[in-house]
């Protein structure tokens, strides 16, 4: 089997590029599970539920978000209503919203969910470690595989997570930092790893946002407003493959651009 793992998608151009290109690598690729992080996919910062229905309609069939997932007004009152949308699992149980989900393809039963680090990130946010643990436990008889995405910022806990859950996820997949990293391997007991899938948006820009401002505030220190820049649109995203006993037995990273009208 194979799963497409999309890294953050930034603003319209990168919901542009994930509308365009999931169907296609679908077919091209014989793709089973498309999972993508959707937490920036709203101007750069954040999701709405018609966002999040439109990526869903694409061709996504499971939305993860990261420690942006408050940052559009009234989101807390929509989460509930998104049926292929979670939240990170290790946020307060009182926060809104689905702490995982289960996705299955021709019976296989795939769980998704995602911790948040706690290294230089400022939510909220109880132990990666334990959360995936317990979330593990919890489900134990309603999955054949799990996928797990570490949303962090310090490769070192990402590299952690990957090696604490190695035998026991499909895969362990980063995003927050918006930057691929070259490090997508089989750890031992085939578990994928990547410490960061990278940003589905636009790589003209730092991070997604317009060159020039970004650089005044490094310049100058100066306020300014970040829009979400739009030169050389690619998806950054992972294809893993996995026998059906939910081993992982390839990784490919990928970065694919956005088709020529």
């Amino acid at each position: 089997m194979k799963l497409l793992f999309i890294g953050d998608i930034v603003g319209k151009p990168g919901r542009e590029v994930v509308c365009a290109l999931v169907p296609k690598l679908r077919v091209e690729r014989g793709i089973d599970f498309v999972i993508a992080n959707g937490e920036n996919a709203a101007a750069g910062a954040g999701i709405t539920a018609s966002i999040a229905q439109t990526l869903l309609a694409a061709g996504v069939d499971a939305l993860t978000l990261g420690d942006h997932v408050w940052d559009q007004k009234g989101f807390e009152h929509e989460i509930g209503t998104l049926a292929g949308l979670c939240r990170p699992a290790n946020l307060p149980a009182s926060n809104p919203g689905r702490d995982h989900l289960i996705i299955t393809k021709d019976r296989f039963r795939l769980l998704v969910f995602t911790v948040l680090g706690r290294s230089f990130m400022g939510a909220k946010a109880e132990c990666p470690f334990l959360c995936a643990d317990a979330m593990l436990r919890r489900h134990a008889g309603r999955y054949d595989a799990a996928f797990v995405e570490v949303h962090a910022e310090a490769t070192s806990e990402k590299q952690a997570l990957g090696w604490h859950l190695a035998g026991r996820a499909v895969a362990v997949l980063g995003t927050h930092t918006h930057v691929a990293t070259a490090d997508a391997t089989l750890l031992r007991q085939h578990t994928a790893f990547m410490c960061d899938v990278g940003m589905s948006g636009p790589h003209e820009s730092v991070l997604g946002r317009e060159i020039e401002p970004v650089l005044g505030r490094f310049l100058d220190g100066l306020p300014r407003r970040f829009e979400v820049a739009t030169g050389d649109v690619k998806m950054s995203c992972a294809i893993v493959e996995f026998s059906g006993d939910g081993r992982a037995t390839k990784i490919e990273r990928m970065s694919v651009p956005l088709p020529k009208q």
